[in-house]
């Protein structure tokens, strides 16, 4: 029986539906190599991206594992003149998670999140699960019980 993650309790407490996967993390260095080892569509397999505003605020991007977070559409997207990534070290403070095990659920503070907006061409996505060799997949709807997010165009 596989381990559950933080992120898995959670959802189980809050009666959300979820798939969870397992993999071994040393078959997948990048999304790309999760979408392939859990013979998933690229498309439909989501990394959790954290970026910081010119007003210092942090902001959380989920878009699929196949493309990049087009840095201009995001800071429009949440109306800051200019956004970057921060930098892995900042991410276990800011959000809980280490570098490859990072769920827009579950963060030590709540984050405006844009979801790229293909997410709604699926019945249900996949992403992390907040530990590294752990991704969940739910649909949108059942996401939006546990946290608030929107849909854009940011890659």
């Amino acid at each position: 029986m596989e381990e559950k993650t933080n992120v898995m309790r959670f959802l189980d407490q809050k009666k959300i539906k979820y798939k969870s996967y397992c993999y071994t993390h040393t078959d997948a260095v990048n999304g790309l190599d999760v979408a392939h080892v859990l013979k998933q569509n690229p498309e439909q397999v989501f990394k959790t991206l954290v970026t910081m505003g010119k007003t210092k605020k942090y902001y959380v991007f989920v878009i699929p594992v196949s493309n990049e977070l087009d840095l201009k559409k995001a800071a429009a997207a949440v109306n800051e003149k200019s956004i970057e990534m921060i930098k892995s070290r900042d991410l276990l403070p800011i959000t809980g998670y280490v570098h490859g095990g990072c769920s827009p659920i579950l963060m030590k503070k709540s984050l405006l999140t844009i979801i790229h907006e293909s997410a709604a061409n699926w019945d249900t996505i996949i992403f992390s699960a907040g530990k590294i060799g752990y991704q969940i997949e739910m649909d949108l709807a059942e996401l939006k019980k546990v946290i608030d997010f929107k849909l854009d165009d940011v890659i």
